[in-house]
């Protein structure tokens, strides 16, 4: 039997619970964030590995994003059979932009200090993360684990990630996964062009988008609009 992550908290008192943080649009969730997500859990050790949507992240202005209602509902269907996932509600709750540093914060205080955190993001978003609010506070609050495609080895990103390092005392791992070249993008476009989407992700999110009319443009009768 699977223990809780309440049961593992309550009897944490001398290690840390080891929780990976998988931040994304999920727009739509598919098969490359969930094998990424399974194979970081087992490569790392880890207890838990919790889904965010995102709510309002300020690098997405100006973009359409799917009603995170449906986001989200679609990252809970996909992470339903795997009892090491979860999915959190924390930043399509939050009013406002937000950011990757009020998440963590809010994850420490819901595991009362007894939990180390894991980062997980694809390796191109890294160039981008002195950007982010709060950097250098956020390298002291959770692990880095960057993910890429078998065969991705630019020079300029991997010189980046050096200096981070070096001057954010920062920890940050790599790890290849074949899946991750599946795109969330691809998948909108081939149901906007009416190409099959099938094993790019669970049937349960494809039957879920073909229902609901998402990425086709044509919702079904009584149903509410998507926005961004």
């Amino acid at each position: 039997m699977i223990q809780t992550i309440k049961d593992k908290i309550e009897l944490s008192e001398n290690s840390l619970l080891k929780i990976g943080i998988m931040g994304g649009t999920f727009d739509p969730v598919h098969y490359g964030h969930l094998v990424t997500a399974e194979a970081v859990r087992e490569k790392f050790t880890l207890d838990q590995v919790i889904f965010v949507p995102v709510g309002n992240p300020p690098h997405k202005i100006g973009q359409k994003v799917t009603d995170k209602k449906d986001r989200y509902a679609m990252t809970l269907l996909a992470t339903a059979t795997n009892p090491y996932f979860d999915v959190s509600r924390e930043e399509i709750d939050r009013k406002g932009y937000t950011y990757t540093i009020d998440t963590i914060i809010s994850f420490q205080k819901r595991f009362e200090g007894k939990a180390q955190f894991y980062f997980i993001t694809g390796a191109d978003a890294l160039n981008q993360i002195l950007t982010w609010k709060h950097t250098e506070q956020l390298f002291k609050m959770c692990e880095f684990i960057a993910v890429t495609r078998p065969g991705y080895r630019p020079d300029d990103l991997f010189q980046d990630i050096e200096y981070l390092r070096a001057n954010f005392e920062s920890k940050i791992h790599f790890m290849d996964v074949p899946a991750f070249e599946i795109s969330s993008t691809d998948i909108r476009k081939r149901v906007e062009g009416n190409i099959s989407i099938k094993y790019l992700l669970p049937e349960s999110i494809e039957a879920y988008i073909y229902k609901h009319g998402l990425y086709s443009g044509k919702r079904p009768a009584g149903s509410e609009e998507s926005h961004g």
